[in-house]
């Protein structure tokens, strides 16, 4: 019987062991490429991608939209399909376009002490969160409500406790919740810097920051139309919220004079805070996106109204100018306007409907009182 063969043993060889291949780091996303970000909040009425669309056809780079209807609690589905979230998505990375941002509902009230409104406006802005994430989106902004008969201090604590409990169960990712500054209407928390302030502080382990408004800042009596009062403004945010934390700005011209406490929004250049004002806020190195100051990605928005067909599209224009990259700015198409000549008519004819019943009850007024 022949001898059994040996294999002659081996000595041990590290390199003979599987090693998996360690995930590769993310790219960084194309908004932050150090250029400046300039964007409208555009409209998803047909279909979310619409609103990409409607950026690129503007001349713009980032944009904000609505996730769903912002003026109803039932604005729509709470949950958008894989479809047309991957399809939104991919159409996105091809355009280059961002940051995205959405804008939460209008109704969310996360100061609401009354238990109904509560409880609506910490699922409504759950479900904000969760369409966010499918849509890849980096910014959820949300105004923080108002307090009514609770102090501010007892709102403001309110205001994080509901977005904490909205946020669970959510795997966030990179997508971070933005606190919006008011104007300063009736009992709106969010007017003072201070009060936006402790709201973020309040929601560090949630990664939160802020979305200051311009046309708000003016109206609350923060004095940016001046270079000197800029620079006030500037350091009162350093000194509270810091500037590092606002990674989106909305930049809407005032139809309200300084310290007006009321939210209404005006053309670029046309209000009362001025062309040169927004001249020195888009060219200043602290919002920038170079070192050592700026913001790598940092966005300005128009939230500017569309009274005619072509006034987004110029508004656009008029941030590229004044911020002197005209000649760097994405090309927007000529004529498109997100308003059409059509939808011009009809809101006509809306408004001379509206107009009629209230012409008629005044006319009845004023015979009731010849009458009399």
């Amino acid at each position: 019987m022949p001898e059994p063969q040996h294999t002659p043993e081996t000595a041990f060889d590290p390199e003979d062991e599987y090693r998996p291949e360690p995930e590769p780091e993310p790219a960084p996303p194309a908004w932050l490429d150090g250029s400046l970000r300039i964007g409208i909040h555009t409209s998803i009425a047909g279909s979310f991608r619409n609103a990409l669309e409607a950026a690129r056809r503007l001349g713009c780079n980032a944009l904000q939209i609505f996730s769903a209807s912002p003026r109803m609690w039932a604005g729509g589905v709470a949950r958008i399909p894989d479809a047309d979230a991957q399809a939104f998505r991919a159409r996105r990375k091809e355009l280059r376009l961002g940051p995205l941002v959405i804008h939460a509902n209008y109704l969310i009230n996360l100061a609401a002490a009354q238990p109904m409104l509560r409880t609506r406006s910490i699922q409504a802005f759950h479900d904000e969160l969760v369409r966010g994430v499918a849509l890849g989106a980096d910014f959820l902004v949300v105004h923080p409500g108002s307090r009514g008969d609770a102090t501010t201090e007892q709102a403001i604590a309110s205001i994080a406790d509901a977005v904490k409990q909205a946020a669970k169960r959510v795997r966030l990712g990179t997508l971070r919740i933005l606190i919006e500054n008011t104007a300063g209407m009736g009992t709106a928390v969010g007017w003072r810097l201070e009060e936006v302030a402790e709201i973020v502080a309040r929601l560090q382990d949630l990664g939160a920051g802020a979305c200051l408004d311009t046309a708000h800042l003016f109206a609350a009596g923060y004095d940016i139309r001046s270079e000197t009062g800029l620079a006030e403004t500037f350091a009162k945010i350093d000194g509270t919220i810091g500037l590092e934390y606002v990674p989106v700005f909305h930049v809407n011209d005032s139809k309200v004079p300084l310290g007006g406490r009321v939210d209404r929004h005006e053309h670029i250049g046309k209000g009362k805070i001025g062309a040169e004002a927004f001249r020195r806020i888009l060219r200043h190195p602290r919002l920038g996106a170079g070192s050592p100051h700026g913001l790598p990605g940092r966005a300005f928005l128009a939230e500017t109204p569309i009274d005619r067909p072509g006034d987004d599209r110029r508004n656009v224009a008029k941030l590229w100018e004044l911020a002197g990259l005209k000649e760097q700015a994405p090309r927007a198409e000529k004529n498109f306007s997100m308003l059409t000549a059509g939808m011009m008519k009809s809101r006509k004819k809306l408004k001379r409907g509206r107009r009629k019943p209230r012409l008629e009850r005044m006319k009845r007024a004023r015979k009731a009182q010849r009458r009399g």
